[in-house]
């Protein structure tokens, strides 16, 4: 597999773990507990592998950047977090950076 799709399944099992935790209730419940843990330890499993080949700095500013924005989208969706206009700009921002620095960051192996 590419650094992308091993950074792509990092980054999908941070936000699962990441979501999962509200639910932990301070680790408490064994169920939401196992599933932050376990995917905790794929993500950075995962991302181990992607920076094989891929900048460190890079891959942590994808995974952070991206993480962050989906993390919101399911707090937003799901647990009724609210987000007002700077939070939606700041966002955008984010993900603007992500784009600029993979199309044009001489950083980046494409």
């Amino acid at each position: 597999m590419t650094a992308y799709a091993w950074l792509a399944i990092a980054i999908v099992a941070e936000v699962i773990a990441t979501s999962t935790m509200r639910a932990t209730q301070g680790f408490t419940r064994i169920g939401p507990s196992l599933v932050t843990v376990a995917g905790y330890a794929v993500a950075f499993y995962c991302l181990s592998l992607a920076l094989r080949t891929m900048p460190t700095g890079i891959a942590y500013a994808i995974w952070s950047g991206v993480g962050i924005v989906l993390v919101a989208g399911i707090a937003w969706g799901w647990q009724g977090q609210r987000l007002d206009v700077p939070a939606m700009l700041g966002m955008a921002l984010i993900i603007a950076g992500v784009i600029v620095m993979n199309l044009f960051s001489k950083s980046v192996a494409h």
